[in-house]
């Protein structure tokens, strides 16, 4: 087998981001257990999915684990800071479900791992314009994410 270059590494990554924002997203809809979306995610949708028609490229597992792992233990802390976030109107409970998913899966890098804010805040407006194409979120996502990434790295920035 050979070595996967860097774009296939950033690439498996990538994936792995929309597939855990999913997998939280599904978790909160269906009320289900972290390990058996996890198990269901591994077996059934990695290198599956179709987005825009194309196959996404297979994911990174672990990192997929560690999001869902992360994204799980720290919750309360993560709902906590996109709350401080968002304006005072909208509590994580009234946005949108893909959206609160979303920024639970950016929480556990920014909190939890050692990702690079910049790199989080990236990926997931990424992540963000696969569920909203329209480009509407964009700048709400960009906010929200840049509130939290200070909070949680005032160090990075």
């Amino acid at each position: 087998m050979s070595a996967l270059s860097g774009n296939q590494k950033r690439k498996m990554k990538s994936a792995s981001r929309l597939y855990a924002v999913q997998a939280l997203f599904q978790m909160e809809q269906s009320n289900v257990a972290v390990d058996r979306v996890r198990q269901e995610f591994l077996d059934f949708r990695f290198g599956e999915e179709q987005i825009e028609g194309e196959e996404m490229i297979e994911g990174d597992v672990e990192l997929f684990a560690k999001l869902l792992d992360e994204a799980v233990s720290y919750q309360a802390k993560i709902d906590q800071m996109t709350d401080r976030a968002l304006v005072a109107k909208w509590p994580i409970a009234r946005i949108d479900p893909t959206l609160r998913a979303l920024f639970r899966a950016a929480g556990a890098e920014l909190v939890a791992m050692q990702t690079p804010p910049k790199v989080v805040i990236v990926e997931y407006l990424d992540v963000a314009a696969a569920f909203f194409p329209d480009g509407k979120e964009a700048k709400f996502v960009n906010a929200v994410l840049d509130h939290m990434a200070r909070e949680a790295r005032p160090d990075a920035f």
